[in-house]
């Protein structure tokens, strides 16, 4: 399992830990946050008294406005060494200026949160965090090698030296958990709040909305097309060549070869329908979801159980989600579930659609597998629903997606 924070690493063998790099990521971490918080701290104390000496003039003022907004660059350098301990990167609070130019980028960030936020850090970092990293190092590195040079001194001082040698190996364990606390730290208090996230958010989802009822929308028009024009043609060509049949006398060579045309013409014919049904099925956009899963039922190679029972047509944005989740998952079970039955089953709860694909195979479904579900969970999450799936080994698998019908 690949652990995305030091915290998580703690949870390992122990001999796992001290195999994996968290313990030197973990140490990479509190180093340069020792040598950035040393440097950091000088130079803003030596900042600030110079602003606070020269503040009889212009200059002090900039200086101080300068002090007032080095929480922004310090931030910035502490969400990207965050990487070190968590994989997991903190989105940048700071929304764009409305205008360009030094002095609405000036006005902008004095008047956000994040950035007071983060001059908060900066202070704490600069007369706290920074100087608990050194200690941690101190503690865990610099402590147990005094104890076990001990014996150099004094040779009877050789219970002292196994003492430090047990402190070193708990060395990486000490340095990892301080890591991951500080780093917790680090994101409660740089992590934009839900009313920053709150725009950029409705945003994208609005666009992710856009492009999916673009992709349906095409998916509909390729289908009329292919129902319309190609097949079509086929079908007229089918009974042309069944007309030229009838202008033939049986058993010439000719009626032979116009014979084996129509058959292939009317394979053809299948297979677009088929496909067509695949790029957008008719049958959802005529009679709803109810009728399109049970023709893909009654299509399945694996036995299919339908139980969908809906009041009304719901929105077709809804019903497409529905579909396409369940065709998925149905293909998925057919193919690595080595299940005897699935089963498919509906219900609208006031303006959420309910839905459950089940089936009673070998389970073991990962999202990170490769099967199609991150796929699931995507166009389900476009749709603003949620999507859980139970899949312990040996059986069975249960995907519950919740889709709102708003």
């Amino acid at each position: 399992m690949r652990h995305r924070t030091a915290w998580q690493a703690l949870g390992q063998n122990p001999l796992r830990v001290l195999g994996s790099s968290w313990p030197w990521r973990s140490f990479a971490y509190l180093l340069s946050g020792v040598a950035f918080g040393a440097v950091a701290t000088a130079l803003l104390v030596a900042a600030l008294v110079a602003g606070l000496v020269s503040l009889v003039v212009v200059v002090g003022a900039v200086i101080l406005l300068g002090v007032a907004l080095s929480g922004i660059p310090v931030s910035r350098f502490e969400r990207w060494r965050l990487r070190l301990v968590d994989l997991d990167p903190v989105a940048d609070p700071h929304r764009a200026p409305a205008h360009k130019g030094l002095r609405a980028w000036v006005r902008t960030r004095l008047r956000e949160p994040a950035t007071w936020r983060a001059l908060g850090f900066t202070a704490v970092s600069a007369t706290a965090l920074w100087w608990m990293d050194f200690l941690v190092l101190g503690f865990a590195l610099a402590v147990p090698a005094l104890l076990m040079t001990s014996p150099v001194d004094d040779p009877d001082a050789w219970p002292v030296a196994v003492v430090g040698l047990c402190l070193l190996f708990a060395a990486p364990y000490t340095i990892t958990a301080w890591a991951g606390a500080r780093a917790a730290v680090t994101r409660l208090m740089l992590a934009p709040r839900d009313s920053e996230l709150g725009r950029r958010l409705t945003d994208v989802r609005a666009s992710r909305a856009r492009l999916v009822d673009a992709f349906d929308a095409e998916r509909r028009r390729i289908e009329r097309d292919l129902h319309d024009g190609a097949q079509q043609r086929l079908v007229s060509l089918n009974v042309m060549l069944g007309l030229a049949r009838l202008d033939v006398e049986d058993g010439s060579p000719l009626a032979g070869q116009l014979a084996r045309a129509q058959e292939q013409v009317t394979l053809a014919v299948d297979e677009l329908r088929e496909l067509s049904r695949g790029v957008h099925p008719k049958a959802l956009t005529d009679h709803g979801l109810a009728a399109a899963v049970e023709n893909l039922a009654a299509r399945s190679a694996l036995p299919v159980t339908v139980d969908i029972g809906l009041p009304h047509r719901l929105p077709l944005a809804v019903e497409t989600t529905a579909y396409f989740v369940t065709a998925e998952a149905l293909t998925n079970a057919t193919k690595h579930s080595r299940a005897p039955r699935a089963e498919v089953r509906a219900r609208l709860h006031t303006d959420i659609l309910t839905l459950t694909i089940s089936d009673d195979g070998i389970g073991g479904a990962d999202p990170e597998g490769g099967t199609g579900l991150t796929g699931l969970a995507d166009r389900v999450a476009a749709a603003d629903g949620r999507l859980r799936i139970s899949s312990p080994q040996g059986g069975p698998t249960l995907l519950h997606v919740e889709l709102p019908c708003r």
